[in-house]
């Protein structure tokens, strides 16, 4: 098996001590399985909510490490609003501020009962509304429902955070009633029109959006990518938009599918509890791929998108292929709905 001391790990091991900006994120499932989701979210997903248990432990714990306010999304929040009620319940128990919740508007029906949902959580903490407007989204949800909750949000006096407003032209130009998909905008707006979204609205390329670009950009020999990437992945320990969520995990940076247990931070993590975390960290993809390779039978393909297509393969392989079950690689069913 894995010899620690034969990769050279030191005892420097990734230590999350300090929380700046980051968000709780309250369920996975979702009405939309847009082609970008960093999270892998979709109706596939089982339905379950984060539990007001969870949401207050959640919190404490990173009010403890200096953050004082967060952002709330998912999945879809609104799905379940009595959840959502609770959540703001025990945000504002703990101390801990809510900047805005995110939302896709799918669960819009009417302005009379979007109101009263607004209406209802208001009280409790609700001050603003992150609404999403782009063609991603617009896959899935009719434009008439964005402008609908953003109406109902200034009825109510409920402040808008559009994200992101200079996509409203191009969505609005559609039929507002239906939804477009991808194919649509590129038929009208050209054929570069895919490509330039990842820099107009600042893609991640992680979670669906490897696979929705798999084909689309340049992708690199693996000699490559290891050659550029011979160091550790020290955007582990980035907590400038970190997340924790309905499971107790806290997702280190922005590679999801990757996780920390909420208890275990604020402390340097063991190289025993979290060998495939601090093998990233400390020597990054190459490693990480050798460790994969001679105990899990992990084969590489000749090219990759990036080290972080390479990295989410290797770890899929572990989940789906291997079953291999580790509090490091949480939640599981990320890797079957990406």
């Amino acid at each position: 098996m894995f010899d620690v001391q034969e990769f050279g790990l030191s005892m420097k091991t990734l230590d999350i001590k300090k929380l700046y900006s980051g968000g709780l994120i309250t369920n996975y499932f979702c009405s939309s399985r847009c082609r970008h989701c960093l999270y892998g979210c979709g109706p596939e997903w089982e339905r379950i909510y984060i539990e007001p248990e969870q949401a207050e432990k959640n919190l404490l714990k990173v009010k403890s490490l200096g953050c004082t306010s967060v952002h709330i999304g998912g999945g879809e929040p609104f799905l379940r609003p009595d959840g959502l009620l609770e959540v703001l319940k025990v945000a504002k128990k703990t101390g801990v501020a809510i900047e805005y919740v995110e939302t896709n508007s799918s669960w819009f029906k009417d302005e009379k009962s979007a109101c009263a949902i607004l209406e209802k959580l208001k009280p409790h903490g609700l001050e603003t509304v992150l609404v999403s407007v782009s063609p991603f989204h617009n896959e899935f949800i009719p434009f008439m429902k964005v402008k609908g909750v953003i109406n109902a949000c200034r009825i109510t006096g409920v402040g808008i955070f559009p994200w992101m407003k200079t996509f409203i032209p191009e969505t609005g130009s559609f039929d507002e009633t239906s939804i477009h998909n991808l194919e649509e905008y590129e038929q009208r707006y050209g054929k570069k029109y895919m490509i330039d979204l990842i820099s107009r609205y600042g893609l991640t390329m992680r979670g669906r959006a490897l696979r929705t670009y798999a084909e689309k950009l340049n992708r690199r020999s693996l000699e490559e990518i290891l050659k550029a990437n011979d160091g550790g992945c020290y955007e582990l320990s980035d907590v400038s938009h970190f997340h924790v969520d309905l499971f107790g995990n806290y997702i280190p940076g922005l590679c999801t599918g990757l996780s920390i247990r909420l208890e275990d931070l604020g402390k340097p993590l063991g190289i025993v509890d979290y060998l495939m975390l601090n093998i990233l960290y400390e020597k990054g993809i190459g490693a990480f791929l050798e460790f994969a390779s001679l105990n899990y039978g992990f084969r590489a393909e000749r090219e990759y998108l990036s080290k972080c297509e390479l990295c989410f393969e290797i770890r899929r392989h572990l989940v789906l292929n291997r079953k291999i079950v580790s509090k490091e690689l949480q939640p599981g069913e990320f890797y079957s709905n990406v």
